[in-house]
C-alpha cells in the first residue's frame, strides 16, 4: 500500500483506487526536506566509455503531501549551483564557468511542481518546472516512497528515492569538445537521482 492509497498494478485499467488507508492518511501535512539526510545527484557519460557521477551539497526544499488525493501533493526545491561536486576540483570548476552553469549569473536551479499522480503501490511521479540558466521546462521525476518513521528525536520522516533524464541540451547547456574517435566528450543525456528524507513541520 503506497503513501496515498494506490490501484493494483496487476489491473491498473479497470480496478478502481483503493481506499485511503487511515494510517497512511494521517501523514498528510506539510514537509521539510533534510539536506543532511538527503541527496541530489547526476550521472553524466564521459568519452562515450565511462559514466561520472556529481551531485549538489547546498539545496532546501518542501513537500505538501496529501493522503487522500496524491494530486494535491506539491513539492519545491532550491538547488545552489556553488556546491556542486564531483569529486574533481577542476572539473567543478569548469561546470561553474560560462561553458556550463555559469554560476555568477545563474546562483540557483529550482523546480516547482504542477501535477502529482499515484501510478500504483509505492509509485509515485512528480512533474513541474525545472529552470536551469533562466530556462525553464518541464521534468517529470519517478518516485518510490521509501516509508515514514519516527526518528529518535521525535521528527516525523517520510523518505522517497526518485528518478528522472533530461537532454541538458534544452536547458542550453551545450558545451562539447568532439573526441579524435568518434562521438562526443560529454553525453547530451544526463540521469537524475534524489534520495529525499523529509520532516513533517509543527503544526
Amino acid at each position: 500500500m503506497g503513501l496515498f492509497g494506490s490501484k493494483d498494478k496487476t489491473d491498473t485499467l479497470t480496478t478502481a483506487p483503493a481506499a485511503v488507508n487511515p494510517d497512511l492518511a494521517a501523514l498528510t501535512g506539510d514537509y521539510t526536506i533534510d539536506p543532511s539526510h538527503s541527496t541530489i545527484g547526476f550521472v553524466a557519460r564521459h568519452a562515450m566509455v565511462t559514466n561520472v557521477k556529481g551531485g549538489f551539497l547546498d539545496f532546501s526544499g518542501s513537500l505538501h503531501l496529501d493522503g487522500a488525493d496524491p494530486s494535491q501533493s506539491t513539492a519545491s526545491l532550491d538547488v545552489t549551483m556553488e556546491s556542486i561536486n564531483t569529486g574533481s576540483a577542476d572539473r567543478d570548476g569548469h561546470l561553474k564557468s560560462a561553458d556550463f552553469f555559469k554560476t555568477d549569473e545563474f546562483p540557483t536551479m529550482t523546480f516547482r511542481s504542477t501535477k502529482a499522480e499515484a501510478l500504483g503501490g509505492d509509485d509515485y511521479r512528480i512533474t513541474g518546472d525545472l529552470t536551469i540558466l533562466g530556462t525553464t521546462q518541464q521534468l517529470a521525476i519517478d518516485l518510490e516512497f521509501n516509508g515514514s518513521a519516527k526518528d529518535p528525536f521525535g521528527n516525523e520522516r517520510v523518505g522517497f528515492e526518485g528518478k528522472a533524464e533530461i537532454l541538458r541540451s534544452e536547458w542550453g547547456l551545450t558545451w562539447n569538445a568532439a573526441l579524435e574517435t568518434g562521438g562526443v566528450l560529454v553525453s547530451d543525456k544526463i540521469k537524475l537521482n534524489f534520495d529525499i528524507s523529509a520532516i513533517k513541520n509543527a503544526d
